[in-house]
């Protein structure tokens, strides 16, 4: 989804929230309720939306909203195509422009507009954001017991024939496409070792994953061609790469963590300690206790952010 979406407040689940009634189209998803129960969070697959009737996508509103964001440099991201796929992702250039700018030069400059958060800037897309966040509640009943952590939207904008190149995200997601056309390319996370999502959650920080194109098996690549109404499942830790059509995208995706995920992310911090230390640690779910402890004593006595300082001090002859 190339979302580097930030730190946000912790998130209560919508079912006890006040959700905005605007009188306007409501936005839904349709897929298959036995493809959603099986690959839910393991395999990327397809489904229907019909986003693009909102008016809220439309281009004067979009570059109306841009607006807000001028002076919130964390809630956007502009830049340049990639070279390649396998492109190191933070070694894109920036482009120098105001989310407005960029948004009424797309088809000039050649850039990847990122707006992130919109739901903070207009009530429209809070209430979107929660209807298609409460369809997913309705499929994913246990998710209803579960505090969940992070939810937030992001809309792309894209010029044509751009390339977002290789990475992961550390959220669950789903993708719309409303505009133009989109080559999606998709990996299972069980595509990604698990030493280097060790090497990932040590950092403690929500950013994007960096993964190396070459190292992902080609038979595991799902290539969706996405065009207005089309979009997909991206399930947490998927690696990823997009290129655009021929003329400007216009994308809508939104993601979450949840307590759960986020423990697994402290155990797999944890796991990486021990692998630090040259002990080869079982995987998340082998152990569901080691788990559980494992993730505790990363959260209660060694801060994540801390964890990598603290092993380079727990190494022998250091």
């Amino acid at each position: 989804m190339a979302t580097s979406l930030g730190p946000v407040e912790p998130f209560h689940s919508p079912v006890h929230s006040h959700v905005l009634n605007s009188g306007q189209a409501t936005g839904r998803m349709f897929f298959e309720s036995e493809v959603f129960q099986n690959f839910y969070d393991v395999e990327p697959f397809d489904l229907n939306h019909n986003l693009g009737s909102l008016d809220i996508f439309k281009p004067d509103y979009l570059t109306a909203l841009a607006d807000k964001f001028a002076n919130a440099p964390k809630d956007f991201f502009i830049a340049a195509s990639a070279p390649t796929p396998g492109t190191a992702f933070y070694s894109v250039p920036c482009v120098g422009r105001t989310p407005r700018q960029a948004l009424e030069e797309i088809d000039k400059i050649h850039c990847r507009v990122l707006l992130k958060r919109p739901e903070k800037y207009d009530p429209r897309f809070r209430e979107l954001l929660h209807s298609l966040f409460q369809q997913i509640l309705t499929q994913r009943g246990e998710l209803l017991g579960e505090r969940i952590e992070r939810l937030e939207g992001a809309i792309l904008v894209s010029s044509g024939a751009t390339i977002t190149p290789i990475h992961f995200d550390p959220v669950v997601g789903f993708f719309a496409q409303i505009e133009g056309e989109k080559f999606y390319h998709v990996y299972p996370p069980a595509a990604v070792l698990e030493s280097e999502l060790e090497r990932f959650y040590i950092r403690g920080i929500f950013d994007i994953g960096n993964v190396k194109l070459a190292d992902l098996d080609p038979s595991c690549d799902h290539l969706f061609r996405l065009g207005p109404g089309k979009g997909l499942h991206q399930p947490c830790n998927a690696p990823h790469w997009v290129q655009t059509g021929a003329s400007r995208s216009v994308s809508y995706t939104f993601v979450y963590q949840t307590a759960s995920s986020q423990a697994l992310a402290r155990t797999r911090a944890f796991n990486h300690c021990l692998r630090e230390l040259g002990i080869a640690p079982s995987r998340p779910g082998i152990h569901r206790g080691a788990d559980t402890a494992k993730a505790l004593t990363m959260r209660a006595a060694i801060p994540v952010r801390l964890g990598a300082r603290l092993v380079h001090k727990l190494r022998p002859n250091s």
